[in-house]
């Protein structure tokens, strides 16, 4: 098993997640072309059941099983490994049969009782089967990342995700004819194609590790009798001197005590997403917009602008389950030192990376909306969403940070107190005709910016951990200087298409904003040598 550095784990996740936002958008672009932003919105309103379910299957155990292997692995434990592994299977197994069969079992009185829309029955039959199949993904991802190798996560992902792209538009064309309820449930039906290829990957890797750890634990038994042979009686000791009942250890009841907390805190965030779907067609409907119309108006913003808003989180991913068993060993260490250092590198990384992607969507985001779905009409959504997208991308690190210092119940709070704000401002605010569908961006931003504010607070509380002040003022510098030679470019009309000039407008501006960083400092030749591969033409 190949063991990566912090920094190493996280670039490779970074660099599968870059593939995969970039395939993502694919679909994004292609489905509203195929089954318009009304059948967009079905599909995407099948999403916050899921995610709900998949919560409570996968919300916790996941980041329980890397955690805790990693304390185990820091120790040499490869008994209580395989301990863990075996029973987070067995629970999520469970948890996933279970929630399965409710699930197919409600549908019926979901989509015709909760929904305002009833053509979401087929999505919701075609999505059933990704309960069981996320469930067992999510614990063998667990597994790899608490062993800090996280080259079968990123392989997984980026299969999953061209599977994905190509069977969720065929099968929606295909279904299509069939009706628009038909065509975004075949989109549904090609995420389960793409989540099932996934997983053979990681089987696949995972009887790969399982005869490297066979092979070297047959090496240390030759090596332990070659030694001992040499040993007189006397010296010699039996292999298992321990006591049975001191051996024994309730695993299953301390993979709950660790899943709970962290499944209560996504579960808050999952409930919040749902209520947010349900809320926000209903509030819509109370501001005197069609059902049809309402349903668009919701696939817009979750299936166009959202998507587009998170693709730097790319980063923030990887980071977060890198961050999580890094910090976890170095807690069971009592390493405060590098606990600060961890911090302060997912943090840096976060805001660097971010600040060029919200000055984009900021600057461009109607030549952005008419390019990738033309829909010119959306590109106030991104609008006003663009500037929180920096508290988006910060806001990942600092919840896994307080989840790998046992500080799940502070992030379940959090994230508590934001949902409550939010859900509250969805309600006043969306259904006012005068706001509508914008009202609903309000709340969401206002949530996004206070959870985060609320888990930095938790974190410096927690570890003392503070960044400079004259960071955010050079990057915010940065930002600004970008942004005008990226406008200046653009105006130019030096080329003959439209999405010609915005590579080039946004080509300019990164160059610019890269120099800015290295010239302050941000960015020097010691980040740059971090890099896998790369970093051996920096080294002096």
């Amino acid at each position: 098993m190949t063991k990566q550095s912090f920094i190493k784990g996280a670039l490779i996740l970074l660099l599968a997640g870059i593939v995969n936002r970039i395939l993502a958008f694919v679909p994004r672009i292609a489905l509203p072309r195929i089954i318009g932003a009304e059948g967009v919105g079905l599909y995407q309103l099948g999403y916050p059941f899921l995610i709900v379910l998949l919560t409570l299957i996968t919300g916790g155990i996941p980041l329980a099983v890397a955690k805790w292997i990693a304390e185990a692995e820091s120790k040499g434990d490869s008994k209580r490994v395989k301990q863990i592994f075996r029973s987070a299977m067995a629970l999520t197994v469970l948890l996933s049969l279970l929630l399965t069969g409710l699930f197919v079992w409600l549908t019926p009185w979901i989509t015709t009782r909760l929904m305002t829309d009833p053509r979401v029955y087929q999505t919701f039959l075609m999505m059933s089967p990704l309960l069981l199949i996320i469930g067992i993904s999510s614990v063998y991802r667990g597994y790899f990342q608490g062993k800090q190798n996280m080259i079968p996560t990123a392989l997984s992902q980026t299969l999953e995700t061209l599977i994905r792209i190509v069977f969720a538009l065929l099968f929606a064309k295909w279904l299509l004819p069939y009706g628009l309820a038909w065509g975004a449930a075949g989109a549904m039906l090609g995420v389960v194609v793409g989540e099932i290829g996934g997983l053979v990957v990681l089987l696949w890797q995972y009887a790969i590790d399982r005869k490297r750890v066979k092979l070297a634990i047959i090496r240390e038994d030759s090596v332990s009798e070659l030694a001992s042979s040499d040993l007189p009686p006397a010296a010699a000791k039996p292999r298992f001197h321990i006591p049975f009942h001191k051996r024994r250890v309730p695993v299953m009841r301390r993979l709950i005590s660790l899943s709970v907390p962290v499944t209560g805190s996504r579960m808050i965030g999952s409930l919040s997403y749902l209520l947010e779907s349900i809320l926000t067609a209903r509030a819509l409907l109370a501001a005197g917009i069609a059902v049809g119309a309402a349903t668009s108006q919701y696939g817009a913003l979750q299936g166009m602008i959202i998507p587009i808003l998170l693709l730097p989180t790319a980063l923030t991913y990887s980071l977060a389950v890198s961050l999580v068993p890094s910090l976890s060993e170095a807690a069971a260490k009592g390493d405060r030192a590098t606990i600060h250092k961890r911090l302060h590198q997912s943090m840096r990384l976060s805001l660097v990376t971010g600040a060029p992607f919200v000055v984009v969507m900021l600057l461009f985001a109607e030549p952005l909306c008419r390019i990738l779905y033309n829909h010119v009409e959306i590109a106030p959504m991104l609008q006003w969403m663009a500037p929180v997208g920096l508290f988006i991308y910060l806001q990942a690190p600092l919840q896994a940070a307080l989840q790998a210092l046992d500080k799940p119940t502070t992030a379940l709070l959090n994230t508590f107190i934001g949902a409550v704000v939010k859900l509250v401002l969805i309600v006043e605010l969306a259904s006012n005709p005068s706001l509508g569908i914008y009202g609903a961006l309000i709340a969401i931003n206002v949530n996004i910016v206070l959870v985060t504010a609320l888990h930095w607070i938790a974190v410096v509380r927690s570890v003392g951990f503070s960044m400079d002040l004259l960071d955010f003022l050079k990057v915010g510098a940065a930002m600004f200087i970008m942004g005008a030679a990226s406008l200046w470019v653009m105006n130019l009309q030096a080329l003959p298409a439209l999405w010609h000039n915005l590579i080039l407008a946004c080509t300019a501006g990164i160059v610019v904003y890269l120099v800015l960083m290295v010239m302050m400092r941000i960015i020097d030749r010691y980040d740059a040598e971090r890099i896998p591969y790369l970093g051996r033409w920096f080294k002096s």
